[in-house]
């Protein structure tokens, strides 16, 4: 048993993620990392840019003003979900180039990566985790694959999640 979220993923097979008394999901480190099945276990489990949007159709999710492509089905359209993208999926680029625009409000170097936080039109605050070193104030590109986006309904249970992730995992080999 441990608190420590690095310590967990480093030694774990098997992770049990805990909210007062209550497993909210069981899996292996990269599982939980990658799936995270709520806003709770998203926020725990390493750093996230977790904001709301909703369902367009399958494998569309509309947030920040925008629609994207995603790899998660199995939701209503129009449903509200959480959208989660990790710092180290997102790279800085030009607007053009893009998937969001920000205004980049701090820019703190790590070493490895520059950790850079800015803001979009709409008002959320994203942290970006960027070799690409830029000013604060400036206006630039953030730039995400479909596959780094992840889709979580609002408050879903393990179970229903797992069924839903099975649904589409059977669909993904039929297109």
């Amino acid at each position: 048993v441990t608190h420590d979220q690095e310590e967990a993923l480093a030694m774990s097979d098997e992770i049990f993620v805990m909210n007062a008394g209550q497993i909210l999901q069981t899996g292996s480190p990269v599982d939980i990392y990658d799936e995270p099945i709520n806003h709770f276990v998203a926020d725990f489990i390493g750093e996230s840019n977790i904001v709301r949007g909703h369902m367009v159709r399958d494998y569309r999710v509309a947030f920040a003003d925008h629609e994207f492509d995603c790899v998660d089905a199995g939701m209503r359209p129009n449903e509200p979900v959480e959208v989660v993208i990790r710092p180290e999926d997102m790279d800085i680029t030009t607007v053009d180039r893009g998937c969001l625009t920000i205004t980049v409000d701090t820019q703190l170097f790590r070493g490895v990566f520059f950790e850079i936080t800015g803001h979009d039109d709409t008002g959320n605050t994203w942290r970006i985790q960027s070799i690409h070193r830029t000013e604060v104030g400036a206006k630039v590109g953030v730039f995400f694959d479909p596959e780094d986006i992840h889709v979580m309904r609002f408050n879903e249970s393990e179970e229903d999640f797992d069924a839903r992730l099975e649904t589409y995992e059977g669909e993904e080999s039929d297109r």
